[in-house]
């Protein structure tokens, strides 16, 4: 309700709680003969409950009435006053949090940090968490393929809509509603035949497909096989594995050939500066002789 979670019931709700547990009016003492509506007053004008509705007004597509539990509310802006009819009131305060809330609060960063440092778990710690995901997402879509298959089946046979476990995809269910495992009476209109013989033909089409274009035994294992190899490299991956890995893969150092690198290295360079001094006497020499020819010496450079 306006970006704030609540707790809400609706009025009829309220209604029938009163009349079938009358003992709660003896907390009212001197007021306990007062009617429900008249509780109900009296709690909205000390501001501890407030009237109101829901936001969303329209059907949605495929649907006959309206959703019983809304997930949106918003305040009712006309009349703040009890109704059964269509009425919606919420709790204008927050019930102290029960200690489990609390200890989830402080285990869940513990629970994302090891989550994180998964990749370093010891081998038969890996295989419990990797096994236990996938069981339980196997009974996952295992529960979900099974009632739709039920759904189905009563559908196309009996006419009539049963889904098993009727609030396990629902967002705004409780934990103790996520679990219901009887569902609600079908209050809609059975389908109609010709619908139920279209379907009927869908679902032979679809499962001769299936079974026509299945993979064969060779195409399974191959895809097996490469499933297996990349759980197998996540598995054993492990610190250790991964340093020895990088040492290996550097190449090993020779004292010896370092030094004797190093005195070659030096030696190139003392036959370079050699080479350098040989090429400047060189050059002095033929200027000398040049100088020579030309009939200068150095004692008629000095006159």
């Amino acid at each position: 309700m306006e970006q704030a979670r609540v707790e809400y019931f609706r009025g009829k709700d309220f209604v029938s709680f009163m009349k079938n547990n009358p003992e709660f009016k003896e907390i009212l003492e001197e007021d306990k003969d007062l009617d429900t509506d008249d509780i109900a007053n009296v709690l909205l004008g000390k501001n501890l409950l407030v009237r109101c509705d829901r936001v969303t007004k329209t059907l949605r597509p495929g649907k006959k009435k309206l959703s019983t539990w809304p997930a949106h509310l918003e305040i009712f802006r006309d009349d703040q006053s009890f109704s059964e009819n269509d009425a919606f009131f919420a709790w204008t305060f927050e019930k102290r949090h029960p200690l489990w809330q609390t200890l989830l609060s402080f285990f869940w960063p513990v629970l994302t940090l090891a989550i994180c440092l998964f990749p370093v778990y010891p081998h038969r710690c890996k295989l419990i968490v990797l096994y236990s995901c996938a069981g339980i997402l196997l009974m996952i879509l295992s529960l979900l393929f099974v009632r739709a298959v039920a759904f189905g089946a009563m559908w196309i046979l009996l006419g009539k809509r049963v889904w098993f476990f009727p609030n396990i995809l629902a967002e705004e269910a409780t934990l103790k509603e996520l679990f219901r495992f009887w569902p609600k009476k079908d209050e809609e209109e059975p389908p109609k035949w010709t619908s139920r013989l279209f379907y009927t033909v869908v679902a032979i089409v679809v499962v001769m497909l299936l079974r026509r274009h299945a993979p064969d035994e060779a195409a399974r294992a191959r895809y097996q096989r490469r499933m297996s190899n990349i759980i197998d490299d996540v598995l054993e991956w492990s610190p250790k594995l991964a340093l020895s890995g990088l040492m290996e893969n550097q190449q090993p150092v020779n004292i010896t050939d370092a030094a004797n690198n190093s005195s070659d290295s030096a030696g190139s360079d003392q036959t370079e500066e050699v080479d350098l001094d040989e090429t400047k006497g060189e050059d002095l020499d033929e200027t000398q002789g040049e100088e020579e020819a030309e009939g200068w010496t150095d004692s008629d450079l000095k006159t």
